[in-house]
């Protein structure tokens, strides 16, 4: 009797859970709603149950009702931005969201150089955080929101997340990246802005893509999906944070997406290059957009096994710069002078956000007066023993005009790299490359090694990618 009274008391509380309005995660208080959009809501309720939305920002009242497996959802018309703002939902019984905002949301994902919070990591800092962590105040409408970190064979409906307020110890948890991106597009745009972070160190990015998409690429085997075996390290597996990071997020309203990862990925180049656009095209298809967009991170230079070694990041980094040609309304933000030679994790994160932010500032929200991308090499002529290059600048030029550049290597027929002397051209804006032991030069490099210190610039600051002019084939160690 006893049992059976437990019984019937367990499934009383399940019924009266399953009544009430759940909502995702990622509606909770502290929220960041995307401005001037209908913003996506859902969540579950009893079956054929009413749900009604009523923003304080507005009279309207947003209706929907559960279907038979008690799910709803309903699109929400924002204001400009502003708040805060409170949310009432019921079907019967009420829900407040408070504290909520309106402005730009952006998703942030990846690995450990977007993990990378403020704090930094153990023995590896971020360069001068304190002052950052020690000036954040509450009242700053700058939102944070942190995935927790899971896996999953089968794509999920929940996830574990949590909005905060732009406090110290929040900040200091924070990804450094994204932050700085959120606190300088906060100040420029004077709007709220709200970071969903969601991200795992050391992952590739085939573990970020769901099955359907990784399935177009037949190396990989995705047989370990459909048992229930251990997997060995399930966040290095396909599909294994899509489902558990990502298929959760779908599809909070969002500006775009923020991507820094690559480094796991190092020795599969080629194959990196044609997994970006397969990514990048099935977040924007659950999304939603077209072509919301994608801006992404180069890869810092880092001496691997030795910096001497050809290929290896070099052909990492030469794959996301095509990337640049092959993805819709997308942006690379060069970290070619902010690595570090013996840290994967190099410290410079605020020059990585602001990057960003400059990238979305020019492409999606109309500033003007500055060129953010990068200078691409675009084709090469000899005259004499003398390379001349020219690139692709937008509306900037190559610099430091007078400076002898370093990094450069040319070869001839041989194939044979030397080091090279490089300048720009006075007058022409051509870059110059030439050495003493190439008569005629057939191809040129410029820092395409593992670790390179960048000298080639545009006259906004903005670093060049390593390249080279040729095609051959290069061992990847």
């Amino acid at each position: 009797m006893k049992k059976l009274v437990l019984t019937l008391a367990a499934l009383g509380t399940a019924l009266t859970l399953q009544a009430k309005v759940v909502l995702p995660a990622l509606f909770a208080d502290h929220m960041v709603l995307q401005q001037q959009t209908d913003a996506r809501f859902w969540g579950t309720a009893a079956p054929g149950k009413k749900v009604t939305i009523r923003p304080s920002w507005s009279s309207q009242t947003i209706t929907a009702t559960a279907d038979a497996e008690g799910r709803w959802q309903a699109d929400v018309p924002t204001p400009q931005a502003g708040g805060p703002y409170t949310i009432d939902l019921s079907d019967g019984e009420h829900l407040t969201l408070n504290d909520v905002l309106i402005g730009e949301v952006w998703l942030c994902s990846g690995q450990s150089n977007m993990e990378m919070p403020m704090r930094g990591f153990t023995n590896q800092p971020v360069t001068n955080p304190t002052d950052i962590i020690a000036r954040a105040k509450a009242s700053t409408p700058i939102r944070i929101c942190n995935v927790k970190r899971v896996t999953a064979r089968t794509p999920q409906e929940s996830c574990t997340a949590k909005w905060q307020q732009n406090t110290p110890e929040a900040v200091a948890g924070a990804s450094a990246t994204a932050y700085y991106f959120a606190r300088y597009l906060q100040a420029v745009l004077e709007v709220p802005v709200g970071i969903i972070i969601s991200c795992w160190g050391g992952t590739p990015v085939e573990a970020w893509i769901d099955r359907k998409t990784i399935s177009e690429f037949p190396e990989f085997d995705l047989s370990f999906l459909d048992g229930d075996g251990k997997i060995n390290k399930p966040q290095n597996q396909p599909t294994m944070l899509y489902n558990s990071m990502i298929a959760p997020l779908v599809p909070y309203t969002i500006k775009g997406f923020l991507w820094y990862q690559g480094e796991s990925n190092r020795l599969r180049p080629a194959q990196y290059q044609k997994l970006m656009p397969a990514f990048v095209g099935m977040l924007r298809e659950q999304w939603g957009g077209k072509e919301l967009p994608f801006y992404y991170v180069q890869i810092a230079p880092y001496c691997y096994e030795n910096a001497d070694l050809e290929g290896g990041s070099a052909l990492l980094r030469e794959a996301q710069m095509r990337n640049l040609d092959e993805i819709p309304a997308c942006g690379m933000a060069v970290t070619m002078d902010i690595g570090n030679r013996n840290c994967i994790h190099p410290g410079k994160k605020a020059e990585v956000g602001q990057r960003l932010a400059w990238l979305a500032l020019v492409n999606d929200y109309g500033m003007k007066g500055y060129e953010p991308n990068t200078p691409l090499y675009e084709s090469m002529t000899v005259e004499g023993n003398r390379a001349c290059l020219t690139f692709r600048c937008g509306k900037s030029s190559l610099a430091p005009l007078g400076d002898s550049l370093g990094g450069f290597e040319v070869a001839g027929a041989d194939r044979v790299f030397h080091p090279a002397k490089a300048w720009i051209e006075k007058g022409r804006g051509r870059l110059i490359v030439t050495s003493d032991e190439v008569q005629t030069p057939v191809a040129v490099r410029y820092a395409f090694r593992n670790y390179a210190e960048a000298s080639l610039f545009n006259t906004f600051g903005i670093p060049a990618s390593s390249f080279r002019t040729d095609d051959w084939e290069l061992p990847v160690k």
